[in-house]
């Protein structure tokens, strides 16, 4: 029970409550900030629910396909803006993602979304064991590069392992259906698999959020403001690590099954640590730990590519201008589009 106060200077004693006394000026403040970012979440969630219904096929592939990316880029965020590890290894949890879906789309008939969902995510999530147990020993750039390796020893195991995997030609299958097994489906199109991609990526947002402002996630933080202190007041820094590199791979290969989903194959390209890279660029652009702004940074990028590649044509190399922009960006928006964003309404 809070105590009352009591207020007597030039008039008769009068006392309040602790929740009758005017707000903080900070508190206030936050509330409204609070306000308008789930008013904002709010309208954009409801501009993507109808964009499907508007858009030409062209643009509501490519919408989703943001989507995906976006996902995929927000996982490495847990890693890069939260814990402080910089990785280039989610190629390797996209890609196998990716593959633990074909495996059950093309072993069990019908098809099964369920199956494809939970034979992706366990692929993705034994990839992230067995390489954040060995790369969470170093810290920095040894993790980085030690990352980088296990991209490429999956990928040359990926392209070369031609009787399961398919080789260079990868993999192709039919799409599932839509639907509670045994009881409702429905086939996707183009309209159904956009929902179902924005249920799965708001969804992810919302579990992540919600985990990187619990406790787990204050760890996480610490580790990335100073590791060494936060080893000394006793939390078992390694044991963190292993577990942010798995939340971050298991979302990752999520992302992977549902770009598999969306373009029935699979291809050993995906599990190129060129890939990982990608995903580096959409969070230095989005705004890094703020989940929600590499997916800003996702669709510039990928529009941004979109529009120039029409523009100059495929024979002019447009990823340099690309390139250009994008150290614009970093120089003059070091904080990321979100971090703009953030500034200008804190004036």
């Amino acid at each position: 029970m809070s105590e009352p106060v009591t207020m007597t200077e030039g008039s008769p004693a009068v006392t309040l409550d602790a929740a009758d006394q005017p707000a903080r000026p900070e508190a206030s403040s936050s509330r409204g900030h609070t306000v308008l970012f789930w008013s904002v979440f709010a309208v954009v969630v409801g501009l993507l629910i109808a964009a499907p219904l508007v858009l030409p096929t062209f643009w509501q592939r490519f919408l989703t396909e943001i989507l995906i990316w976006g996902l995929l880029a927000m996982s490495s965020d847990v890693l890069i803006g939260y814990t402080g590890m910089v990785s280039f290894g989610h190629s390797v949890f996209f890609g196998l993602g990716m593959y633990g879906a074909a495996a059950a789309l093309l072993l069990v008939s019908p098809p099964s979304l369920v199956l494809a969902l939970a034979f992706g995510l366990a692929a993705a999530a034994a990839a992230s064991v067995f390489v954040a147990y060995f790369s969470t020993r170093l810290r920095d750039i040894y993790f980085a590069i030690t990352t980088l390796i296990f991209s490429q020893i999956f990928y040359v195991i990926i392209f070369t392992w031609t009787e399961v995997t398919g080789g260079e030609n990868g993999l192709t299958f039919s799409r599932p259906r839509l639907g509670i097994p045994g009881i409702w489906s429905m086939p996707f199109d183009n309209t159904t698999l956009h929902w179902f991609v924005l249920a799965v990526v708001v969804g992810s947002y919302l579990i992540l959020r919600r985990i990187m402002r619990s406790p787990f996630g204050m760890v996480l933080q610490s580790i990335r403001e100073n590791e060494p202190r936060t080893r000394a007041i006793g939390y078992p820094v390694e044991r963190y690590k292993i577990m942010a590199v798995m939340l971050s791979g298991l979302f990752a290969g999520l992302a992977g099954v549902l770009y598999a989903i969306q373009n029935r194959f699979a291809a050993p390209d995906f599990v190129f640590f060129l890939v990982s890279g990608e995903a580096v660029i959409f969070n230095v652009m989005g705004g890094i730990g703020t989940l929600v702004g590499p997916i800003f940074g996702a669709a510039t990028f990928l529009l941004l590519r979109e529009f120039l590649g029409r523009l100059f044509g495929e024979q002019f190399p447009y990823l340099i201008p690309l390139g250009f922009i994008f150290i614009t960006m970093v120089i003059f928006l070091p904080q990321g589009l979100l971090g703009f964003a953030r500034r200008w309404l804190n004036r």
